[in-house]
């Protein structure tokens, strides 16, 4: 099966006032249909910058990004990104109009973006809530109307930036359980950003292993289907002994 996201000798920098700054170096990385697809590493790894290239908001340095083999040149639908904050949903738009909003920037009619909008709305568990307004919602419920939002454009990645780090452990827990439980339905492609190896190991069908900066792709490793808690601990084992190693800056949040 072709990939359909590849990082080709990837190298990403930014530019700042003390000069180039590498936030990852020869990146060879490939996600298939249907893949739950983990970056987990230490902060400033470049986890983030590669999602950044993925949606199309980061020019590489050196090599490409590929989507079904054509190099990204930009953002686009079909990759859609999900952040860690609660506010990003258009506050002046209620819950139905914030889900259907990118098939409507897409020239869908109103009534197929909001019927669209419903069945997903229905999906991640906040059918009633269709006129609210974000400000009237927990930030549980905020994320899940940013799910809704980005797997209504029906994207070919869905694209996660620590989505669930600023949630409290209850609501983060329930959060991973339902992302879950929408791949089962759903079965999309994603990429998930992590400093958690628990979360890694739970959400992933596969994590790559970046090192310390600059970021290099240093391990990866398949997560077993219907894996149970001791296959997933010996997992775990094996990816703290991979990170800690690299540095004092390795600080991940559950070792």
């Amino acid at each position: 099966m072709a990939p359909v996201l590849e990082f080709r000798d990837l190298t990403l920098r930014y530019h700042t006032e003390r000069g180039a700054m590498v936030a990852c170096e020869g990146v060879n990385l490939s996600l298939r249909e249907g893949e739950r697809l983990i970056l987990l590493g230490p902060s400033g790894c470049g986890k983030s910058s590669l999602l950044a290239a993925a949606g199309g908001f980061l020019m590489p340095a050196a090599g490409q990004v590929l989507l079904d083999g054509v190099p990204v040149r930009g953002p686009g639908q079909d990759r859609m990104t999900v952040f860690q904050e609660f506010d990003q949903l258009l506050p002046w738009k209620r819950v139905r109009a914030n889900v259907a909003y990118p098939l409507r920037l897409a020239g869908r009619s109103r009534a197929e973006a909001e019927g669209r909008a419903e069945v997903l709305i229905g999906k991640v568990g906040l059918r009633g809530f269709e006129e609210a307004f974000p400000h009237t919602l927990s930030g549980g419920m905020k994320m899940r109307v940013a799910i809704a939002r980005a797997l209504a454009a029906a994207p070919r990645v869905l694209l996660m930036d620590e989505p669930f780090a600023a949630l409290d452990a209850l609501t983060r827990r329930r959060m991973q359980e339902e992302l879950l439980r929408l791949w089962g339905e759903l079965r999309f492609t994603l990429i998930f950003v992590t400093h958690s190896i628990e979360e890694a190991v739970l959400l992933g069908s596969r994590v790559a292993v970046l090192s310390a900066h600059p970021g290099r792709l240093r391990a990866e490793h398949a997560v077993p289907a219907g894996a149970d808690d001791a296959e997933r601990a010996r997992l775990g084992a094996l990816l703290r002994g991979q990170l800690l190693p690299t540095g004092p800056d390795a600080v991940l949040a559950d070792a």
